[in-house]
């Protein structure tokens, strides 16, 4: 009989001997250890070792008859307490207990010193199955050290196959529990105690996105990562560029609080204490780390053919990086492939507030009216927010709510570009659903019939359908993706978009800098409270505007590694100087402007004395992704760019800070979004490598409309002859000038008549938000079926 079996000489298919986890020790290091992947050495006990303890006095047969006594009704928890006394009660076979001893004794032999530190792991012979996930059912023990402690932590594992939460997993999955052993890991500690720990999945959990590795670290010992007990900080890198040695793939590296740490204590136990400021601070790793935790984790992964879930340690008296556990990833990589669910309505409410639909779900809960976004822990999820506008502020309540509805705003607020990428549906311009909703009171958020959205009294029934995107038609017309915010970025992968069209810059500064630009180049213009502000959220950096450039850089980097390597263009800011000056420190660098919405934005700021050095800072960010990071994807689009010479100017500007058109592919495009853009088509497109046409700020100067004004919404309207007869204006002189025409806009995905008009005008792509994106792509499909 094999007792013990070094991980040397087991393999992946060994589960039935060792259970997963030990098996995959096994396999790393047999297979992956000559690849330069780092796994502390070991052994592990067998099934016929614990089939052996089990045949020791009884003790099958008491556990039997406590699993009886569970099905005629006795109480889990005092079933499974009498059989972890019964199993600590007995005794390791003698046979079993000389082998533990003679392998700990071989193990510090190996490492070289007396009396090592291990950790005791339990794996189940059920563990990590494809089918069935049993991570976390059982108990690890660390800081082992010692016969006794080590003959003692063994038994505590194999009694751990018995917790309440593990006979209760299997009961509901229909396992033989006396057909599960017990494999105990014996694995040398990494001082992880004096360095930090943590895990790392080869897909993004929260989305499946899977050209990316996400590694999250905490100091001290792993299980405060592995349980969830802390706020870690977390790196993503980019698989597609991780073995090229002239950029770096870490896309974003994210500080969290790590506000606690598990180090070991006396007699062989660990202990959780606060950790000190300056710990919080600090990265636990730093980005070459990161990248070789990254390139291991991908090797594991190309090894097992399936996305992984690993857990890493950092040794603190070395500096030495290991990998300490290996499992497949059982969440993301099971979920079905790209599909996207749409709805409708089947019954009948009250309609009690109308207003401008925002997306096509339909959502339902009970109203919680809030006036401020501080109110937090008054609003449940699943709850559908009311309130009077939304900014940056509100959207930690947006991410937990089941709808949202605001008495002002248009379809270009922040309410409305939010809840687009969050997926929840939205009415917007309401004008008064603070004044007739009531907290608690129970409703229908529809907008799924068509461009006007209501509230109805009560839950109204809806249905929901799913559209295989796979079964989408290919068009000749591209079908790109509107986004803004890098948190939804992976969101929207499955997608079979043809890249982003547009970018939104001054939403990326609004919500992950929140700083002007300006006050990060002169702090010293400020008052008391916003320098105070500032040097909270500049905390760490030695300059101030490297916190702008690392902010700006790793979102705009998110959203270019989604869509790679499909073109992603990313608008420079456009601001208007209101919304400048609501940024912290943004007042004494703002003019107060009487028509902002054609005042001082765009690129007339970029070559302007009093902004330029903020400009300097976007493109630096713009560099750092296309140079530093190698997503040269990125294109560059110039908005509100009022005449030719303008755009050459800009183009100088940005030049003289390294971003030259032509060099390393850089494109540049300018939006066409004023009518002298139509009229002087031919001098801008001997200047710019392509047109995106800004069909709302379009719509607004040719028929000098406001955009954002509920009163005159009747007249904005984007397929007005004065507005289509320019699209064909301008994307014939584009073409004549072999240039890229595109359009960002909402209209193609409310009007089916508006997209056929767009596809006869020869456009070469359509700008959409993502929860429009199949409707679109169908329309296109439609309408170039049309023209053959």
């Amino acid at each position: 009989m094999r007792r013990v079996i070094w991980f040397a000489d087991l393999r992946r298919d060994d589960v039935g001997l060792v259970g997963g986890k030990n098996a995959s020790l096994g396999e790393l290091v047999g297979h992956l250890g000559p690849a330069g992947v780092r796994v502390p050495d070991g052994f592990a006990t067998t099934a016929d070792a614990y089939h052996e303890l089990l045949a020791t006095s009884g003790l099958r047969e008491l556990i039997a008859a406590q699993l009886d006594r569970l099905r005629t009704g006795a109480p889990l928890a005092e079933v499974g307490a009498a059989i972890r006394a019964a199993v600590l009660a007995t005794g390791l076979p003698a046979p079993l207990v000389t082998e533990l001893v003679t392998g700990y004794d071989t193990l510090a032999g190996r490492a070289g010193r007396a009396d090592p530190d291990v950790a005791v792991r339990s794996s189940a012979t059920a563990e990590d199955l494809p089918e069935a996930s049993f991570a976390g059912q059982q108990e690890t023990f660390l800081n082992v050290r010692g016969h006794k402690a080590l003959l003692d932590s063994s038994r505590r594992c194999i009694a751990s196959l018995f917790t309440d939460r593990a006979i209760d997993y299997r009961e509901r999955l229909g396992y033989d529990h006396l057909a599960v052993a017990l494999s105990v890991g014996v694995q040398l500690m990494v001082r992880s105690d004096l360095g930090g720990a943590g895990v790392m999945f080869t897909l993004d959990p929260e989305t499946g996105f899977r050209e990316v590795v996400v590694v999250s670290a905490a100091w001290g010992l792993g299980e405060t990562v592995v349980s969830g007990q802390v706020d870690p900080d977390e790196s993503i890198v980019f698989k597609p560029l991780l073995k090229d040695p002239a950029v770096n793939p870490v896309l974003s590296a994210t500080i969290g609080a790590k506000r606690r740490k598990t180090v070991y204590a006396e007699a062989g136990l660990t202990r959780t204490v606060d950790t000190t400021p300056a710990e919080q601070a600090a990265r636990v790793l730093n980005d070459a780390e990161v990248r070789r935790l990254a390139t291991w984790a991908v090797a594991v992964e190309e090894h097992y053919g399936c996305p992984m879930d690993l857990e890493w340690a950092k040794d603190g008296r070395t500096g030495e990086l290991f990998v300490v556990q290996a499992r497949p990833e059982t969440v993301q990589s099971r979920r079905r492939g790209a599909v996207l669910r749409r709805y409708r309505l089947t019954g009948t409410g009250e309609r009690l507030v109308d207003g401008i639909a925002v997306g096509q779900a339909i959502g339902e809960g009970p109203v919680c009216a809030l006036a401020s976004p501080v109110e937090l822990e008054r609003f449940p999820t699943g709850a559908v927010l009311v309130t009077a506008i939304t900014d940056p502020d509100w959207e930690p309540l947006m991410k937990r709510a089941a709808a949202i509805v605001t008495d002002h705003g248009g379809r270009t607020s922040h309410a409305a570009i939010v809840s687009r990428e969050l997926g929840v549906p939205a009415l917007v311009g309401t004008g008064r659903a603070t004044a007739l909703l009531t907290d608690d009171q129970e409703v229908t958020v529809s907008c799924a019939e068509g461009a006007e959205g209501h509230v109805y009294a009560g839950r109204v029934d809806f249905e929901e359908t799913d559209t295989d995107l796979s079964t989408l038609p290919t068009t000749r017309t591209r079908v790109m993706l509107n986004l803004a915010d890098p948190a939804a970025a992976f969101r929207w992968w499955q997608l079979p978009a043809d890249g982003v069209g547009l970018a939104r810059m001054e939403f990326m500064v609004a919500h992950q800098v929140r700083v002007h630009p300006m006050a990060l180049v002169h702090p010293e213009r400020l008052c008391a409270e916003d320098r105070r502000r500032l040097d909270a959220l500049t905390d760490g950096y030695r300059e101030r505007t490297d916190y702008f450039v690392d902010r700006l850089a790793q979102g705009i980097a998110l959203i270019a590694a989604a869509r790679w390597p499909d073109p992603v263009v990313v608008r420079l800011s456009d601001f208007k100087t209101n919304e400048y000056a609501r940024l912290i420190g943004g007042q004494p660098f703002e003019p107060v402007e009487a028509n902002p919405m054609i005042g001082w934005r765009g690129a007339s700021r970029y070559y302007d004395e009093r902004y330029r050095e903020g400009f300097a800072l976007e493109c630096r960010a713009l560099r750092r992704v296309r140079e530093e990071l190698g997503l040269t994807n990125v294109v560059v689009m110039v908005p509100f760019c009022r005449t030719p010479e303008e755009g050459d100017r800009v183009l100088a500007e940005m030049a003289g800070h390294g971003l030259t058109q032509g060099q390393n592919g850089l494109l540049v495009y300018v939006m066409a979004e004023i009518p002298a853009n139509i009229l002087l088509a031919e001098q801008f497109a001997q200047r710019f490598d392509g047109f995106s046409i800004g069909s709302n700020d379009l719509t607004q100067l040719t028929l000098g409309v406001d955009r954002d004004s509920d009163l005159l919404a009747h007249l904005f309207d984007e397929s007005n002859d004065a507005v289509t007869r320019s699209i064909e204006t301008l994307i014939a002189a584009a073409h004549t000038a072999g240039r890229h025409v595109g359009l960002c806009g909402q209209r193609p995905s409310n009007e089916p008549e508006f997209t056929r008009f767009l596809v006869r005008a020869g456009i070469d792509a359509v700008s959409v938000t993502p929860d429009s994106f199949a409707t679109v792509k169908q329309h296109i499909a439609a309408a170039e079926r049309e023209l053959r």
